[in-house]
């Protein structure tokens, strides 16, 4: 086979490469990158000093809002005080208002019913009691109970028989609790254990058993003749 059939067989083999390809070989490599310049103490100084007064300003910012911050929280819990305690006294008011109609219709009154004047007093002492239970104030119960001293506040003592010894015996003031805390202890009087009585000693001398001496029994009621009783 001559070389003109081989070249005829294989058109393609002697074929010029791909302009892209060419291109692409021709392309000069990219140079890589320079490396940045380190900067320079006055750079880096001054870059400090910058980031200080950044945070300087910053933290000046927090300060100047948290002090606000605590002046707006102070004056809304006096307010919040403020409010509470005027809701409390205005309720207490109408204690007031009823104790005044009570007086004055006791001063106007021709007729003087005590009966009357006593159940107005009733009543408003159930009104009062009934605010304070709203309020979660509550008596505290103390006499015939153990003295409790985180409860109690002892005036005096006071012997007694009735009831044991450390046991609230008189109550002069209520004592009062707001929730589980104390409002006011009570003021009592605590049982004491009464002064023994002295012991009574007879003036007749202690008798003496001289119906057994040696074993032999005496008939003290012996007969007419002074006969003795029977020997054991």
């Amino acid at each position: 086979m001559s070389e003109n059939d081989e070249s005829q067989d294989n058109p393609g083999s002697d074929a010029a490469p791909p302009a892209g390809d060419e291109q692409a070989a021709e392309r000069p490599t990219p140079a890589p990158a320079p490396a940045p310049a380190e900067p320079s103490p006055a750079e880096r100084v001054a870059a400090l000093e910058a980031e200080k007064a950044e945070l300087k300003d910053r933290m000046l910012r927090i300060a100047a809002e948290f002090d606000n911050y605590k002046k707006r929280m102070r004056k809304e819990v006096t307010e919040h005080e403020v409010k509470a305690r005027e809701a409390v006294l205005r309720e207490f008011l109408e204690i007031a208002d009823n104790l005044e109609r009570a007086v004055s219709s006791w001063k106007e009154g021709e007729q003087k019913d005590v009966k009357s004047v006593q159940d107005g007093v009733d009543l408003v002492l159930r009104l009062f009691k009934s605010k304070l239970e709203r309020h979660s104030v509550t008596a505290i119960v103390a006499k015939g109970q153990p003295f409790d001293p985180r409860v109690h506040d002892a005036i005096s003592q006071a012997p007694s028989a009735d009831v044991p010894p450390g046991t609230v015996l008189h109550e002069l003031q209520k004592g009062y609790r707001v929730g589980e805390r104390l409002l006011r202890p009570a003021l009592v009087v605590v049982a004491k254990a009464p002064p023994a009585s002295p012991v009574e000693t007879s003036d007749k001398p202690a008798p003496t058993d001289e119906s057994a001496v040696g074993g032999v029994d005496i008939d003290v009621n012996g007969d007419d003749d002074g006969t003795v009783g029977k020997t054991s």
